[in-house]
């Protein structure tokens, strides 16, 4: 089975680092994705545009400039794309003018907005411009939804629930909801169901190493509410497989995803719904034949 991971990250985060050097037991680094990703099968990879700056205040970093692409190494490996990162703080009308440049680059793939990390909605009149380049170069745009890893967040912003307004007023725009928004998933699944052009991707739903994520799995009831928003929404060619990485190690939340989509769904949730969300990483596939 071939294997996109929509979501993963590939920025020097001090949070991302010590997660990964901790709790997900990984090589958080350019080598490490290499023999992770291949070890598991992902032929591809997206990664969300995140910055921080050096002694500041960590993420959610208020300082750096729009667009935050990606730094963990001097080079986008080959297999990867990426979503840049939006500074609400930083949009002003040169930050507007890289940001543009950047989505003409044929490695970019989309736009990523952190909600929750950043204390503004959805609808605010902020990402106003941001909507409008996305509508200009047909780009999704993913929203950080549901918890933050970070207790400076704001949980009110990411609440999924917030995207069903952003959703009617920019119906030319296709948006996706990272982490489906958990805990919230519900919610999340209703405006899946409700909007043409809201998707969700399923990363982020367990954090650390392959024992740990076992351990998770296997705890009854943890992920009711997961199983529940996969029934109601009932909608798998709007999901979309993503990791998290470095939070989890690659192939066992291959198997726990897996586990929980059926059969005949496999192959959009993995696979199909990423290109047709995605479509300027289609040219970018390694040839399959």
């Amino acid at each position: 089975m071939k294997i996109i991971d929509a979501h993963i990250h590939f920025s020097h985060i001090e949070s991302f680092h010590h997660t990964a050097g901790n709790l997900s037991m990984i090589d958080y680094s350019e080598k490490g994705y290499e023999k992770e990703f291949t070890e598991a099968g992902v032929v591809f990879s997206i990664a969300m545009g995140l910055r921080e700056i050096e002694g500041g205040e960590g993420f959610p970093d208020r300082a750096p400039s729009t667009p935050m692409g990606i730094d963990l190494a001097t080079r986008i490996p080959r297999g990867m794309a990426v979503c840049q990162g939006v500074n609400p703080y930083r949009l002003e009308k040169e930050d507007l003018e890289r940001l543009e440049r950047e989505l003409l680059k044929p490695e970019t793939a989309g736009i990523k907005i952190y909600l929750g990390y950043y204390p503004f909605y959805a609808y605010d009149k902020v990402y106003g411009p941001v909507y409008e380049l996305a509508t200009a170069y047909n780009l999704p745009v993913v929203f950080h939804t549901g918890d933050t890893y970070s207790e400076r967040g704001l949980l009110k912003y990411a609440h999924p629930l917030t995207i069903d307004e952003t959703a009617v007023a920019n119906r030319n725009v296709t948006f996706v909801m990272a982490h489906f928004g958990d805990p919230w998933m519900l919610d999340a699944a209703e405006v899946v169901y409700k909007n043409r052009n809201v998707y969700a991707d399923l990363s982020g739903l367990i954090v650390g190493e392959e024992q740990e994520a076992g351990r998770i799995r296997n705890t009854p009831h943890f992920f009711d509410h997961f199983k529940h928003a996969l029934a109601f929404c009932d909608n798998y060619d709007k999901l979309i497989f993503g990791t998290d990485w470095p939070l989890v190690r690659v192939q066992p939340y291959v198997d726990f995803i897996r586990a929980h989509i059926p059969h005949d769904h496999h192959e959009d949730v993995f696979y199909n719904t990423a290109l047709r969300v995605f479509p300027k990483i289609r040219p970018l596939l390694p040839d399959q034949s």
